[in-house]
């Protein structure tokens, strides 16, 4: 499977879309498109907008939380854009949903 990835500064934050997969095969490249633009804007806020991806495995519950961890240390912050549905309730089931802000959707993330 694929995964793609497209950017767009928004007030003041940047919003990553991602549409496809996130597995095994796709995190390595979602891991540094989203160092990159976390580096870019230190303190800055990074909304992830999942509307669009099918799945997510393990590996990429683990980069998404792992890259939250990290924009806060560098004073910033990593939410998530994801409507209700399987997805989501993949997040709630996980715990993920308690380490991240998840919001149904961009206005919603302030």
């Amino acid at each position: 499977m694929s995964l793609k990835c497209s950017d767009e500064l928004l007030d003041d934050c940047v919003i990553v879309t991602l549409a496809g997969v996130v597995d095994l095969s796709t995190v390595a490249a979602l891991r540094d498109h989203l160092l990159r633009v976390v580096s870019e804007r230190p303190g800055g806020t990074v909304v992830i907008d999942l509307d669009e991806v099918m799945a997510v495995d393990d590996a990429g519950l683990g980069i998404l939380l792992g890259l939250a961890g990290r924009a806060r240390e560098h004073g910033g912050d990593l939410r998530l854009v994801c409507a209700p549905g399987r997805l989501r309730d993949r997040l709630a089931l996980t715990g993920a949903d308690r380490a991240v802000a998840v919001s149904s959707n961009w206005a919603s993330t302030d």
